[in-house]
């Protein structure tokens, strides 16, 4: 992976709670005995973490040759969460069988039903990255979104034992349930004007070897923590510094936004050049043929030029909520941020969290995700580079810049030179709303339009290495693809998948192709 990375100290949090036992529920509507425990937060900032090991649920569970035939927690009363996910030590385990979780909703004496958590996370950063390579990073399932809840239980079955069973435990060592509560949403803050924005580090050339550069102190205003005004000077082009959301452009002006793409704070005149195609912008289509022309051509200064004076094939840009917007604690996220060269393509996922939520809490939602990304998956920042709701609100996801190649964690093999999009809930057999098609369709026309590409193209990335691909293979895919298209997984949803080629000529024609 060939990255620019600028980066500071690392600032981490974490918290843990031991919680008491709760008789068992005898029926979903009845509501057991209680004992409660004073919670264990994190002083001064929003929102909470916990976990609690998942133990034997009875001795008679010790079967099958002395695998336990299930682990779980029984009934317990918490103090309030609203997403819930399993982790264990190492990412290298492989958790085998099936888990189920159901919660009280706060304020209510009946329990849900059962609801299944998806047990294979297949979200994650690059092997061969510095982040993917950390000694922090854990096994995790898929993160659930459960509503306000204020007691829990789990139970998580081992897969039947057969011949083709691996060696090896059902069950990897330090199976915990992690608890997160995303805290409240934020208040408004006052932004600063425009002209007044901090800059950051200038960036080193994108061929160049990835090496550490110090962040410079950024002077905050009052509202601003000097992290979160890093966050937001990456964004300083598009938004005055605290922004809580970047406005909308037209399509007359968002070629101007190709100056934002740079990982540094120089403006750019053209869009951002890839050394693998001798220059040119790198305009994909679906014809081999054109493609190899594109290739060779190598009036590239020339071709750049027309995308800022005319927008070129650049779609209008679509409103953004900031990290700022939605509540993003930036203290918990490793600091700094990690460039890749390019955009090359976006990998279109679901959440698998579920669809029950409201607009509303959708902050909520991705404030949940990110805790659990950071906190509980031992990642640096969020996976996703962008996330969509239901009603169509786009959400700026990892940090770094939203019109930058910021290099996300969310297709494991192709993370670099492609971005991310996720959009909350689970299409498998649920039909994603129109709206959240139509943002994807949206966010995509802009962002591959700024980096010279067609959404009903094909480009080349070659595999940091997965389940699809071995390291280093070269790989023809579509511009606009799914998460499976690159690795072995049901995301992003069956439904999902079969809206892809809607997006796909939707974004060309924002672009006016």
């Amino acid at each position: 992976m060939r990255g620019i990375f600028v980066t500071s100290t690392v600032t981490a949090c974490a918290a843990a709670l031991t919680l008491p036992l709760l008789t068992t529920p005898t029926g979903a509507a009845t509501a057991p005995a209680v004992r409660t425990a004073p919670a264990v937060g994190l002083s001064g900032v929003p929102g909470s973490t916990r976990s609690l090991p998942l133990v034997p649920l009875t001795a008679g569970d010790r079967a099958l040759g002395g695998r336990p035939a299930e682990r779980g927690l029984p009934p317990r009363e918490v103090e309030p969460f609203s997403l819930v996910g399993i982790v264990w030590d190492s990412a290298a385990a492989e958790l085998r069988g099936q888990a189920q979780v159901r919660t009280r909703a706060v304020g209510s004496r009946r329990w849900s039903a059962w609801q299944d958590v998806q047990i294979h996370d297949d979200d994650r950063p690059d092997l061969d990255s510095a982040e993917g390579a950390s000694g922090r990073r854990r096994g995790a399932t898929a993160p659930l979104w459960v509503g306000a809840s204020d007691a829990v239980q789990v139970r998580v079955r081992a897969e039947t034992v057969t011949d083709r069973t691996p060696e090896g435990p059902a069950f990897p060592v330090g199976l915990r349930l992690e608890l997160v509560d995303p805290g409240k949403d934020p208040a408004p803050q006052p932004a600063r004007p425009q002209g007044q924005a901090p800059s950051v580090p200038a960036a080193v050339p994108a061929a160049a070897p990835a090496r550490a550069a110090e962040e410079p102190t950024i002077a905050a205003s009052p509202a601003l923590s000097e992290e979160e005004a890093a966050t937001s000077a990456v964004n300083s082009l598009l938004a005055p510094l605290g922004a809580t959301e970047i406005p909308a452009r037209d399509k007359d002006g968002s070629g101007a936004d190709v100056a934002a793409t740079g990982p540094g704070d120089a403006p750019v005149k053209s869009p951002p050049q890839d050394p693998d195609t001798d220059g040119a912008a790198d305009v994909d289509t679906t014809d081999d043929a054109a493609d190899a022309a594109a290739d060779d051509t190598t009036d590239g200064a020339d071709q750049g030029s027309r995308y800022v004076e005319g927008g070129g094939y650049i779609g209008p840009r679509p409103r953004i909520v900031t990290r700022a917007g939605w509540g993003a604690d930036e203290s918990i996220r490793e600091r700094g941020f990690v460039y890749t060269k390019t955009v090359r393509a976006a990998f279109v996922h679901h959440t698998a969290s579920g669809n029950k939520y409201s607009c509303s809490q959708s902050a909520s939602v991705i404030r949940g995700i990110y805790r659990y990304h950071v906190q509980s998956s031992g990642w640096r920042d969020m996976g996703y580079n962008f996330l969509v709701d239901k009603c169509g609100t786009i959400y700026e996801g990892r940090s770094g810049g939203v019109a930058k190649a910021v290099m996300g964690a969310h297709t494991l093999g192709f993370n670099s030179n492609s971005m991310g999009i996720a959009v909350l809930g689970t299409f498998a057999s649920s039909t994603p709303p129109t709206a959240a098609v139509d943002a994807v369709a949206r966010l995509t026309a802009w962002k591959l339009g700024l980096f010279g590409r067609n959404p009903l193209g094909s480009t080349t990335l070659v595999s940091a290495g997965g389940n699809l691909f071995k390291k280093g293979t070269k790989v023809r895919l579509k511009v606009i693809s799914g998460h499976r298209d690159g690795y072995a997984t049901e995301c992003p949803g069956d439904l999902l998948y079969k809206k892809l080629g809607k997006a796909r000529s939707t974004a060309a024609r924002l672009q006016g192709r």
